[in-house]
């Protein structure tokens, strides 16, 4: 029995990485629109991951959304019959609270109500940095208004994230974060720090999470744009673009650089990392 216990010990993400240098050794995996599309999970998402991790290859989930806390997504995924810890989950709301926390700010919040609990056990100091989200119906007037005028009196600026589009509940796209960051940088002339994907330090702070250099991981994702173009652009070695979630004929030729190769779902993607990393 010990023996047995020493030889799956092995395994640990730690030693994995250790003995496989040469090899794809992390996976990072997008959410929504990959893992489930809205409630439901996409068919074969559960067992790929299952594969992924059997295979002893370990995997986070660094998901964009800005309406949902971390530890929601955690039972989330618990109720979809995928078992995770909340260190495997990274989402724009940790990013942000670590940079206002070594950069000394306090957060002016223009997130969605959901999300301000995130926020509230931390404790800050400094002057304001303005943190935008996704505010889904709660956003209006006032709400952008208090922004820019934070702005405009010399707040930072931090997006959650720059994503143009968002698959919605209803399976219809619906604007995303990104107009509402680009309407504030028009208005006051302050460019946003960006601390989802696509910024590489989203990425590279999952992977550092593990261990694991950046060509040394593969993400997959249904956005060609933040995931990735988003992942090539941080430097990892593969970015599978997934024909679910938001995807649209035609999206792995609108970004650069461009997919490392098209498949239909996670399963197929997880097939192609088993026999290609």
């Amino acid at each position: 029995m010990r023996k047995v216990e020493r030889a799956l010990a092995w395994f640990d993400e730690t030693d994995f990485a250790r003995h496989h240098p040469a090899m794809l050794r992390a996976v990072l995996l997008d959410l929504a629109g990959v893992v489930y599309d809205g409630e439901a999970p996409i068919a074969g998402s559960a067992e790929a991951i299952s594969r992924l991790r059997a295979a002893g290859l370990p995997v986070r989930f660094v998901s964009n959304t800005t309406r949902t806390p971390r530890r929601a997504l955690v039972e989330q995924l618990a109720g979809l019959g995928i078992s995770v810890a909340d260190h495997e989950v990274i989402t724009p709301a940790g990013a942000a609270i670590a940079w206002l926390k070594k950069n000394h700010r306090t957060p002016h919040l223009a997130v969605h109500p959901k999300l301000v609990p995130e926020f509230d056990g931390p404790q800050f100091q400094g002057r304001p940095a303005v943190v935008l989200g996704d505010g889904g119906e709660s956003f209006d007037y006032g709400v952008l208004n208090g922004a820019f005028r934070q702005l405009m009196a010399g707040a930072d600026f931090l997006a959650l994230a720059n994503n143009r589009v968002f698959k919605d509940s209803d399976g219809q796209p619906s604007l995303d974060a990104g107009a509402f960051v680009a309407a504030l940088e028009f208005a006051t002339g302050v460019k946003a720090t960006v601390i989802g994907k696509p910024a590489p330090e989203f990425f590279r702070a999952a992977l550092e999470n593990m261990d694991c250099k950046p060509e040394q991981a593969a993400m997959v994702g249904d956005d060609a744009e933040s995931d990735v173009a988003g992942a090539l652009a941080a430097g990892l070695k593969t970015a599978l673009l997934v024909r679910t979630g938001k995807y649209r004929a035609g999206d792995e030729t609108r970004f650069q650089p461009p997919p490392t190769v098209v498949v239909e779902d996670l399963a197929a993607a997880v097939d192609w990392l088993l026999a290609n990393g």
